[in-house]
């Protein structure tokens, strides 16, 4: 999997910004990334089949072939156009936003798969499943989330998945005893129930960047605090890869970063984008660092990062003052 990978979340729901993204993730991939995270409910839908389109055009072409890619997707939210009511009864839906059911997991692997111009995808998340601890038990959301990975475990058999996953946003940066934080030896524990000791339970994504550090500054995995450790080692005992999204935060991490920041950089990466790009990248316990990109200009700008050699652990920690 390369350092560096695309997403696809934002942008106008429009034929512009869908041709955009097609050029954008056919230039990433060129340029060497195989790692392409999309989502069902990206713009409706538009992210998907623009990645679709992108792929197709790729492999056609003869510039990388299907298994040199890492392609995943999410379901759980409810998206327009895109709601299997004949399969949801009261109390599948919480806040009328998200699901969790088997059912409802296996429809939208369905409309992604055909989206994606694909028979398989590598990494199939459970979009921000945290979302459902603000309204229900935590022993209740557990439940649902064991009977989500079962549903996985049977689409791996199938063939239409390879590995399945968590992709959050809150649920594994809370501080301890937060509400709606999720504790991953206990999603693994519902996965070995799921599929054995060889269950396919191997990615999580949460931010990180600069400015959201919590997945290796916040000792939050463990039910002892004493002995908790933040998210990236757990993952790591666990053999669970982490991917970490929103490195730019979205595009404020590409101005007015400090300056002692700033200074621990070569010339050779000019920009504040690519510097922080850099610092992500090179976080130890990370895998692939995601970064939005809907222009194709954007992608060969930040690429200029992977021409640089990540930064030791020593180099690394030294932003940390260690």
């Amino acid at each position: 999997m390369s350092s560096l990978g695309i997403g696809t979340y934002l942008g106008p729901m429009d034929d512009d910004t869908d041709r955009s993204y097609t050029s954008a993730v056919r230039t990433a991939i060129r340029q060497g990334i195989n790692v392409i995270d999309t989502s069902l409910n990206y713009r409706h839908q538009r992210s998907e089949r623009a990645v679709g389109r992108a792929i197709e055009a790729v492999i056609q072409a003869g510039d990388v072939a299907r298994n040199e890619l890492v392609v995943a997707t999410k379901a759980g939210y409810l998206v327009p156009q895109a709601i299997p009511s004949e399969l949801l009864a009261p109390g599948d839906v919480v806040a009328n936003m998200h699901c969790l059911k088997p059912a409802f997991l296996s429809d939208q692997l369905e409309r992604s798969l055909r989206n994606l111009r694909l028979n398989r995808v590598d990494i199939f998340y459970l979009h921000n499943p945290e979302t459902q601890l603000q309204f229900l038990e935590p022993g209740e959301v557990y439940r649902r989330i064991g009977e989500a990975f079962t549903a996985c475990e049977a689409m791996v058999t199938s063939g239409k998945i390879a590995f399945y996953g968590i992709a959050t946003w809150d649920g594994l940066r809370r501080r301890p005893g937060g509400v709606d934080g999720l504790q991953l030896a206990r999603l693994a524990e519902l996965a070995k129930q799921a599929g054995g000791p060889q269950h396919h339970f191997r990615f999580v994504q949460l931010p990180f960047s600069l400015a959201m550090p919590e997945a290796i500054s916040v000792r939050n995995q463990g039910t002892d605090p004493r002995a908790a450790v933040p998210l990236v080692e757990a993952a790591h005992t666990l053999g669970i890869s982490v991917i970490s999204s929103a490195t730019l935060m979205q595009g404020r991490l590409t101005k007015d970063l400090p300056e002692k920041f700033l200074e621990k950089f070569s010339d050779s990466l000019p920009t504040q984008a690519q510097r922080a790009i850099q610092f992500a990248r090179s976080t130890p316990g990370i895998t692939t660092s995601l970064i939005g990109m809907s222009k194709a200009e954007r992608v060969v700008e930040n690429m200029v990062v992977s021409k640089a050699k990540p930064f030791s652990e020593a180099e690394y920690y030294s932003f940390y003052g260690r």
